[in-house]
């Protein structure tokens, strides 16, 4: 497993009963996850006391309790900073588990000397684009979601990088791709983090076990001929490791040689010293 360990300003504290209790900066949250199946004793005061809870709702949904939140703050990691809010669905703008990935591509773009260019798809709020883009990587930053975009340049602002250069794009990510293919834009590492259901500007439903094989084949026609690494994230619990590296191999080895790697990222819990999972990643890098 690869574990987000270094983290300063975010920890999971506790786990139990389908929740997580964990701190973001001064701020305590209580949210659900799915991963929680098991049921121990609550012994950590800030259950009971935490400044927010997420509480789903049987119809659906869900919302936020006894919110004791500001509006938004910062949290950082390592030298990057990024805006927390509570938003709908439980989320917070930022998911902690990709920093291990973050880590890993930081290095391979600070060592290969040379200029790189990095395409960031399903991007959300930018946490891999200020991570690529702080190496000196140039970073293309897509998502359909106009809000996660605004969100995503004031995180590159929070991290010192509104100068950097980073294209913005508000689109959807299949029709993008497609038209860069046109146009042959080609990009040295490619970074995918798509949802598990979603639905295009014109109605087109995305049901990742449908479409993901057809769309990594597509993104492989703008990987340039001296590609640096292939980065593919799922949180979709029926979509195993394995699974995405047979993809990976398939649309993505077989063509440009390389190496992939697959493994649940998570989390530490402090209570129990254990890992919380929290999805899975395909790491591919090349010769």
């Amino acid at each position: 497993m690869w574990i987000s360990q270094d983290w300063k300003d975010y920890t999971i504290l506790d786990t139990s009963d389908g929740e997580k209790l964990e701190t973001w900066g001064p701020y305590t949250l209580v949210r659900p996850d799915p991963q929680v199946i098991w049921k121990s004793e609550k012994k950590h005061p800030l259950w009971k006391r935490a400044d927010a809870y997420y509480t789903r709702s049987h119809a659906g949904g869900g919302r936020w309790s006894d919110n004791k939140l500001p509006p938004s703050w910062q949290i950082t990691y390592k030298d990057l900073t990024f805006q927390i809010k509570p938003m709908g669905f439980k989320h917070t703008g930022l998911f902690p588990e990709q920093a291990t990935n973050w880590d890993w591509f930081r290095s391979l773009i600070r060592t290969a000397a040379r200029p790189i260019k990095v395409l960031n798809l399903f991007a959300y709020t930018g946490g891999a684009t200020v991570a690529a883009a702080k190496e000196g990587a140039s970073v293309c930053h897509v998502d359909a979601s106009r809000g996660m975009v605004a969100a995503a340049k004031e995180n590159a602002a929070l991290s010192g990088l509104s100068s950097a250069p980073i294209r913005y794009i508000v689109d959807d990510c299949q029709k993008f791709i497609e038209r860069e293919i046109r146009r042959g834009n080609r990009y040295d590492g490619i970074i995918i983090d798509p949802p598990s259901y979603g639905r295009g500007p014109t109605g087109e439903v995305w049901k990742i076990e449908e479409c993901i094989d057809a769309f990594v084949a597509l993104t492989s026609e703008v990987l340039s001929d001296t590609p640096l690494f292939y980065l593919f994230n799922s949180y979709t619990t029926g979509l195993s490791a394995s699974t995405m590296k047979y993809i990976a191999d398939l649309r993505i080895t077989k063509k440009f040689g390389g190496k992939s790697e697959a493994e649940e990222i998570g989390l530490p819990v402090k209570a129990s010293g254990g890992v919380l999972p929290c999805g899975c990643s395909v790491r591919v890098t090349f010769d």
